[in-house]
């Protein structure tokens, strides 16, 4: 026993002493004291060191090109939405071949997709390539569809085909097959005069082609009545062929037909009366460099409108030139953001094929001159004079005469079919200015003078051989007036004074106050 307890004496390590092992562990401590505040300077001395790398690769960025490429893209979030549509936005990121030149590609990017009205968010990190490749770069795209694909919206629009304001609703179904397509459907009345069904698909990109297309199904009917003796029916389809920024190729086609309920048209309006074929082709061009299209305090804008109508080897088809220009220059003055703005406005139609000196303009396709809208928000042709109700201006015919009708009954008619012009020449100058009460400046109400002035003129059937241009020029209706804007999310409101400077007999202009609503943009 005694050997076997001290074999395990001899087996059992000696313990250190408690006290030599009590001060090692406060200098241990002590060590650790002195060590822990090194770590935040550490830390700061990190910070300072990658702010320096950022600084270097910043001044190296406006001194010199630093080149590198693109090895790969990442797509995050497309959980419905082709990654295809997505990479066709992407092209200009993935041939960069510098950082500048991806920095700016990938804002472009981002600012695309964004256009595609599918996404709540669109994300692009940029990040270092693998580490065995240097000088490449990875390209993360995260995007957040969107949570509502329905919407809808409602307002008071300019429909530049009826020439009139209407109210109008539309609903919007987006990215409903994941191609980045935008279906929606409309509806539009104004009292006792238009009323129209829509429907359209918008796609962003289809087949490869690089613009995005847009097909649309229309039924539109027009009550005249008012200012002439005819109706008109239109159902149509509109395909959007080419769209840019500046540039818009559009090919419509659609089924007219022109009545006359009340059986007084004038002798003009009932040679064009019964049905036609519109078979046009219309290119846009636009230059819009205004800070603002309600109300521009600096800038100008361009558009110009050619339409070529009769593609279609039917006799029925309507064959026209038609050609719009409309320039318009706003000037600053520095206070109470004061603004001049003037424009001029321009348009001519004529009929072509075989005869066409002796045939007339098709009716619906002429200019007509005369709407309560201003026309700042009216940009893309001859269409406003001040104070001038909806085609209030001549050329006019005298309606026939029917014995057996009595007064009383013809009373509702203005009496003279108003026929529009194959000539159209508009110009205008408005003055805008903040009002002195700081209650309307900050809802963005001002005040406004403007003055404006217009004619019409008849080409057709050999009229031309008769045209003056002084005498065009001395014809000229004018109008001068004060008014206050209320711009709205809706509308915009305009409560104006007119006073009619020179008129014509027959037209139907009038010195008083009168509103008048507007788009809001």
């Amino acid at each position: 026993m005694s050997n076997s307890v001290e074999e395990k004496q001899a087996q059992t390590p000696p313990k250190p002493n408690s006290d030599h092992e009590d001060e090692e562990d406060e200098d241990e401590d002590e060590d650790e004291e002195q060590e822990l505040p090194s770590n935040p300077l550490s830390r700061e001395a990190q910070l300072r060191a990658h702010k320096s790398k950022i600084d270097y690769l910043f001044r190296r960025m406006q001194t010199e090109t630093v080149h590198l490429r693109v090895h790969d893209v990442l797509i995050k979030g497309n959980a419905k939405t082709k990654e295809w549509l997505i990479e066709a936005e992407l092209e200009d990121v993935k041939s960069a071949t510098t950082l500048q030149g991806l920095l700016e590609a990938a804002g472009i990017a981002n600012a695309r997709l964004q256009q595609l009205d599918i996404f709540d968010s669109v994300r692009i990190t940029l990040d270092l390539g693998p580490p065995e490749l240097p000088g490449t770069a990875s390209v993360i795209v995260e995007v957040v569809e969107t949570s509502s694909p329905i919407t809808g919206e409602c307002g008071v629009y300019m429909n530049t085909a009826a020439r009139s304001a209407i109210f109008d609703g539309s609903l919007k179904y987006k990215n409903c097959f994941g191609y980045g397509d935008v279906w929606d459907g409309s509806v539009g009345y104004a009292p006792n005069q238009t009323s129209e069904v829509s429907a359209g698909v918008f796609l962003p990109r289809f087949k490869g082609l690089l613009t995005p297309v847009l097909l649309r199904a229309s039924l539109l009917s027009q009550d005249w009545q008012e200012f002439s003796s005819y109706k008109e029916g239109l159902l149509g389809l509109s395909l959007c062929l080419f769209s840019t920024r500046h540039h818009d190729l559009v090919y419509n086609l659609g089924w007219r037909t022109l009545m006359d309920p009340s059986i007084m048209s004038s002798r003009s309006v009932r040679r064009q009366l019964g049905h036609g074929l519109l078979s046009s082709l219309k290119y846009t061009f636009k230059i819009d460099r205004r800070n603002s299209p309600a109300r521009p305090i600096k800038g100008y804008a361009f558009v110009s409108t050619t339409q070529v109508g009769g593609l279609s080897p039917d006799h029925r088809s309507l064959r026209f030139l038609r050609q719009e220009l409309d320039l318009r220059y706003a000037v600053p003055f520095g206070f109470y953001h004061a603004a001049l703005n003037f424009g001029i406005s321009g348009g001519v139609i004529f009929p072509w094929g075989c005869g066409f000196l002796n045939k007339p303009s098709p009716l619906p396709e002429r200019f007509f001159l005369g709407i309560d809208f201003s026309p700042i928000c009216t940009l893309g042709g001859p269409t406003t004079i001040w104070g001038f109700k909806t085609r209030g201006l001549r050329p006019a015919e005298p309606l026939r005469q029917i014995r057996e009708k009595s007064n009383d009954e013809n009373s509702g008619f203005p009496g003279r079919d108003f026929l529009g012009g194959d000539l159209a020449v508009t110009a205008f100058a408005d003055l805008s200015f903040d009002l002195p009460i700081k209650l309307l400046r900050e809802r963005g109400v001002y005040g406004h003078i403007f003055a404006g002035a217009g004619n019409l003129a008849k080409l057709t059937e050999n009229e031309f051989r008769n045209f003056s241009f002084r005498q065009f020029l001395e014809s000229f209706r004018s109008s001068v007036g004060v008014g206050i804007v209320v711009p709205t999310k809706l509308f915009r409101l305009e409560g104006n004074f007119y006073y009619m400077l020179k008129q014509d007999d027959h037209d139907r202009g009038k010195t008083g106050f009168r509103f008048n609503f507007s788009s809001p943009s």
